[in-house]
């Protein structure tokens, strides 16, 4: 089995175990440049191609600004285009947040999330995938518990009231080892510059500390991730969206 089919297989699962398609959806997908993004257009390209049930597909990039960071526009729109895709792309920026302190990080991100529900909107899109994987869903959980003493993170599909919109993560049962192999199998070009902020983040940070709990127990990701979704209680609140969108 190839690393695409791989990938495919458990994002096929994940989309019917969670219920994240319906017949007649329109699918916005949020293509940052990033492998996981990349790895989200693909398969949902090839899931637009199924009969059962009926979607149709596009992607939407956001550029900011005012952070320094740079993408290959042609390479993504030619990408998606390849694939039997819509590229869209928007830009947007953001103003220093000096009441709260919020990072650079928190806000990029809450910018660029609600120019994708914005664009959604305008496109009739009623479903909003991110490429978020099981490794972003734990790292999530670690860092609200740490940080904010909830036992929050991102949920596989989450209804946004006030957009009309409903999020879903079809890769939220892919690892993030897989989707590297996949990158490499398929020779994802990187985006021209990197945000200089993104090592320098909370997120960062909980990645090094599972890298350790991992030498404890190599399948520390999926307890986790299994040990989350076996509450029955569990989930992120639209008025509470702040935590989870933590960098």
């Amino acid at each position: 089995m190839d690393a695409f089919e791989k990938i495919f297989r458990k994002a096929s699962g994940a989309m019917k175990k969670w219920g994240l398609l319906e017949n007649g959806d329109n699918v916005l997908v949020g293509l940052s440049g990033g492998k996981d993004s990349l790895a989200l257009v693909e398969v949902m390209a090839v899931r637009q191609k199924i009969f059962v049930p009926k979607i149709h597909v596009k992607a939407c990039h956001i550029g900011v600004r005012n952070v320094p960071y740079k993408s290959d526009i042609d390479y993504l729109r030619h990408f998606c285009e390849e694939r039997g895709v819509e590229f869209i792309y928007r830009e947007t920026e953001f103003e220093e947040d000096r009441h709260e302190g919020r990072s650079h990080c928190f806000l990029c991100s809450w910018s660029r999330r609600k120019m994708l529900f914005k664009t959604a909107e305008e496109l009739g899109c009623n479903k909003l995938a991110l490429g978020h994987h099981k490794d972003d869903i734990v790292e999530t959980l670690l860092m609200n518990e740490i940080f904010t003493g909830r036992i929050e993170t991102m949920m596989p599909k989450m209804e946004m009231r006030k957009f009309n919109l409903v999020v879903i993560r079809p890769l939220c049962e892919v690892r993030e080892t897989e989707i590297s192999e996949l990158a490499q199998a398929h020779e994802y070009r990187r985006q021209i510059k990197n945000c200089p902020y993104e090592d320098d983040s909370n997120r960062s940070r909980v990645k090094k500390l599972i890298n350790e709990l991992e030498g404890w127990n190599p399948d520390v990701v999926s307890s986790l991730f299994g040990a989350l979704f076996r509450q029955e209680n569990n989930s992120v609140d639209e008025e509470n969206i702040k935590h989870y969108i933590l960098c």
